[in-house]
């Protein structure tokens, strides 16, 4: 029997400055969401999707309502506002309104829109609302906050409105706004609800928003195959892990953009100044800093400027309803329309790294689908001490009933920490230099720093955008004296087996104080650059994972 075809963008009937800028795009076919969804918006239904994260979700709503607002300006006799598209937090609203701009490229006359999430003045946005736009993107909480002051009036025009990431709306604490946001929406409108998983609380807001609605559940599963992902599991003990990643970076083990998760803020700016010490530069990311400092950094490291985040991902993803018995109160000031591991489309992320290991299946599943994005392929390495052990087995037990026929989520890496005695002393030595009164002062400069970067700067790097490009967030603004002599591995230090892969990586990384590269006879001729990373890609441990003891690599 042969496989069902799948239905390409030029035919679906979509205008061709849509199908023109999706060619820009490079999008060869279209994702399953988008395949099964798109048709269905065009017929003017209403759809309830449930995929996993990374599949397409936001072309899915974006490209029929472009498609749909081109066509209605043929008759139409004045602009209004058509499309509000409601997202959790800022920095997707932000990456919402690139994709419609990037999709808008071949007529950015006919299809106006705004982003409202930023955090300025209300009185700042309102000329942009005032010349409606034809699509209004926003949080609930700042588009609320602009129809109670009258700038943004919907109740006439409005044809479309999208609640995407429906289930993270709940974890941020949005169900009243967006209730009240629907008291001033007229009564027909056609409306496109997304969601990875399907709580009760999205049922709920399903009979609020919905009206015979097509429900889209993709049979996929909620992680990449592995095929496409590779989960690994090393389980020790919690000072065993401060010496692993050490290795991971400073042996070359970890090719490619890499995100650390870490549970909490603190514990993301000790694992930065740790790693600083022995040259491995990162920057953190978490809610607490200005939302202009979070997009830029995010700017940057799909741009490839950093090779390494910290983030801190201590939003709830847990189910909302246990996350309101929490009583816990902070007397830090947390920007609770930012997320990190959910919504943010970081690009060619190539391995994702759980220092602390997640509490909840959901907050699992949107860690690792930061990477495997598309067609592209991706690693996932967890740390797993003692006490995470109960969180793991629920993870793995869940994982395996949602993906059925699947005999081992999780594949072991084998990895002799005997091994790594010789970096053990440093490695922990440097560790506890990192002391919560260091944490406190390192905090304090970094957030004055970001505040004056998004703050005060602002005019300025309006008017000079080249500076803007050259700020780096991954300076060391901690007042630890510098161990230069920690960058340089002793050649004592390294297992037999990774000497080898070592040597190459420091060759290609262009490091003059780095030994030669010892060729066979049938390679004395002078190698390439590419040729070296074919050698490293072949001889990768991480790749290849046969760690036990440190057998000897085919290469």
């Amino acid at each position: 029997m042969s496989e069902e075809k799948t239905l390409q963008f030029h035919e679906m009937g979509l205008d061709d400055r849509v199908i023109e800028a999706i060619a820009r795009l490079g999008w060869a076919e279209p994702t399953l969401i988008q395949e099964k969804a798109i048709p269905y918006v065009l017929e003017g239904k209403d759809i309830l999707a449930r995929a996993r994260t990374g599949s397409g979700k936001t072309g899915a709503f974006v490209i029929p309502i472009i498609h749909k607002i081109l066509e209605g300006k043929r008759t139409a006799t004045e602009q209004v506002i058509q499309g509000l598209i409601l997202a959790p937090s800022k920095e997707l609203c932000k990456q919402i309104k690139e994709n419609i701009a990037q999709l808008t490229v071949s007529c950015k006359r006919e299809v106006q829109f705004v982003d409202v999430s930023a955090q300025v003045p209300l009185e700042a946005q309102r000329p942009l609302l005032l010349n409606k736009p034809d699509i209004v993107v926003g949080t609930p909480l700042r588009v609320l906050a602009h129809m109670t002051a009258g700038n943004l009036k919907v109740k006439e025009s409005l044809k479309f409105l999208v609640i995407d990431e429906a289930d993270l709306m709940f974890a941020f604490d949005h169900l009243n706004d967006i209730e009240a946001v629907l008291k001033q929406l007229p009564k027909i409108y056609q409306s496109f609800v997304t969601s990875a998983t399907m709580w009760d609380d999205v049922k709920r807001l399903k009979k609020l928003v919905l009206n015979k609605a097509v429900i889209l559940r993709l049979e996929e599963p909620p992680v990449p195959t592995t095929a496409q992902l590779t989960q690994y599991v090393i389980k020790l003990n919690v000072m065993d892990k401060v010496i692993l990643i050490n290795v991971l970076f400073r042996l070359n083990m970890i090719r490619g953009k890499t995100i650390i998760f870490v549970n909490n803020v603190d514990k993301g700016y000790k694992l930065r100044m740790y790693l600083s010490q022995f040259g491995i530069s990162s920057c953190v990311l978490n809610s607490e800093m200005p939302v202009t400092s979070r997009c830029h950094i995010v700017e940057q490291f799909n741009s490839g400027k950093y090779d390494i985040i910290i983030a801190s991902d201590e939003q709830s993803l847990e189910d909302p309803e246990s996350s309101k018995n929490k009583h816990t109160k902070s007397k830090r000031k947390k920007d609770k329309e930012s997320g990190v591991a959910r919504g943010i489309d970081f690009q060619f992320v190539s391995n994702i790294i759980n220092f602390d290991f997640p509490q909840n299946v959901e907050g699992y599943i949107h860690r690792v689908g930061r990477t495997a994005r598309g067609n592209n392929q991706g690693t996932a390495l967890s740390l797993v001490s003692v006490g995470e052990m109960e969180s793991f087995n629920k993870v793995e037990t869940k994982l395996k009933g949602l993906m059925p026929g699947t005999e081992a989520v999780f594949k072991d890496f084998k990895f002799d920490m005997k091994q790594l005695d010789g970096f053990r002393y440093r490695a922990l030595d440097a560790w506890k230099r990192c002391t919560s009164i260091a944490i406190r002062e390192t905090r304090k400069k970094e957030l004055q720093q970001e505040l004056l970067n998004s703050t005060k700067l602002k005019s300025f790097f309006e008017d000079n955008p080249r500076d803007l490009q050259v700020l780096r967030h991954d300076k060391s603004k901690h007042g630890l004296t510098p161990m230069t002599h920690l960058k340089h591995v002793p050649e004592y230090n390294i297992p037999d087996n990774l000497r080898r892969v070592s040597r190459i990586s420091k060759k290609i990384k262009g490091n003059k104080n780095a030994p030669k590269v010892k060729l066979d006879k049938n390679q004395k001729k002078r190698a390439t650059k590419t040729q070296l990373k074919y050698k490293i890609k072949k001889a990768d441990p991480l790749q290849s994972m046969e760690f036990s003891g440190f057998k000897k690599q085919k290469t």
